[in-house]
């Protein structure tokens, strides 16, 4: 096997790993991504549905997704590429006093860490929101700055210029051992080459514990499968994301949105949860996640679903994602456990990550830092996962 040197091998070319390299190919770094599929997104990113929303309970996932909402929503102007960018807002809605409660006590964190959201009540929303059903409705937060895209237009535009600018990618490679002398990174073995580099970054989303595992360490990331869908293009009626996170039996929560092109796309969080890595579409989805749609929306009844699946989210214990420099071996970086929104904190995070392998780190990149840390102890779960 041959060995090549870089200053930075990332392993994973996804939500996270890609614009990572963008950034750091950008800041005169010799990088090189590694990946087991064939292509660059080919993992969880392939299977989100777009929304980039600052909408969170954590200030760190705040800031980084309005990072992520700036790059997204400018590319087309920045770059050329049209990745059918819409900024439609997302809408929390509450139908119970459990919900209006919980969403009232996140505003004024939410505010003071740079988010445009306010709450609603049942009139205001529904003048934004028409075709929401009236009964039992309180109200909702409404964050008009979010937005959404294509995946896939993003992603594939995303490694396109960090390929312009000098980033290198490896495909149909699958990560052996991540090589450790000491104490100290030293590289990677893939089963096809050897790169050796003193700073490795694991964002291998739904395999990051396998890639941990090579050096011993047991990484708290566990994916699980989440469905969604997309309907038959229609005339534009809806421009936010809507998000209702009341439980019901067989699901905890469910969201959706209708794209630029007018199809419906949605997706539900099962409840039980569904660890492991099937990724097969399931007859119980679509009966489960059209009642809730129908009910809360009359209007969606009569659309045709086209086609649905399955996709990882790589969870942590607390639904926030690990993100920083292990404690050893020295060089090791991990940016994994994005539970499901690798996509919308990815652009952010990646320049964060550039950063951080450059010790250049501003102050707000310390402070996502220190809230994302992979080395914290783990004490309850984020209200806004």
């Amino acid at each position: 096997m041959s060995t090549n040197a870089h200053d930075v091998v990332i392993i994973g070319a996804g939500s996270v790993g890609v614009p990572a390299a963008w950034s750091m190919a950008r800041s005169g770094l010799d990088v090189l991504v590694v990946d087991r599929m064939p292509s660059p997104g080919q993992g969880s990113n392939k299977s989100a549905i777009g929304g980039i929303r600052a909408t969170h309970s954590e200030p760190a996932k705040i800031r980084t997704c309005l990072r992520s909402l700036e790059i997204a929503s400018t590319w087309q102007a920045t770059y050329g590429d049209d990745i059918e960018w819409m900024t439609g807002g997302y809408s929390f809605v509450a139908y119970r006093e459990q919900e209006q409660a919980t969403l009232k006590s996140l505003l004024a964190s939410q505010k003071a860490s740079g988010l445009s959201i306010d709450w609603r009540d049942a009139v205001s929303l529904r003048s934004t929101i028409p075709d929401l059903n009236p009964r039992g409705l309180l109200g909702g937060t409404f964050a008009p700055g979010d937005g959404h895209c294509s995946p896939l237009l993003l992603g594939h535009a995303l490694y396109r210029q960090a390929l312009a600018a000098g980033a290198q990618f490896r495909f149909n490679e699958t990560v052996q051992s991540v090589d450790v002398t000491g104490h100290t990174i030293r590289g990677v073995t893939t089963n096809k080459a050897s790169y050796a580099a003193p700073i490795v970054v694991n964002a291998a989303g739904g395999w990051a514990a396998d890639v941990g595992r090579t050096i011993g360490i047991e990484h708290p990331v566990r994916p699980d499968s989440h469905e969604a869908g997309i309907t038959e293009p229609v005339q534009r009626f809806l421009e936010p994301m809507i998000v209702d996170i009341s439980p019901a039996p067989g699901s905890s929560n469910y969201y959706f949105f209708q794209l630029a092109t007018g199809q419906v796309v949605f997706c539900l969080t099962p409840s039980p949860l569904i660890p492991g890595t099937d990724r097969r579409e399931t007859s119980a989805f679509l009966p489960l996640v059209s009642r809730r749609m129908v009910h809360l929306m009359p209007r969606l009844a009569n659309l045709r679903v086209r086609r649905a699946w399955r996709g990882l989210y790589p969870m942590t214990p607390d639904g926030s994602p690990l993100v920083g420099t292990m404690d050893e071996p020295r060089g090791y970086v991990v940016a994994i456990g994005m539970c499901g929104q690798g996509f919308m904190l990815g652009p952010g995070l990646g320049e964060t990550i550039d950063r951080l392998v450059r010790d250049d780190l501003t102050a707000e990149d310390t402070r996502i830092l220190e809230s994302f840390s992979p080395n914290r102890t783990f004490a309850g779960e984020a209200t806004l996962k």
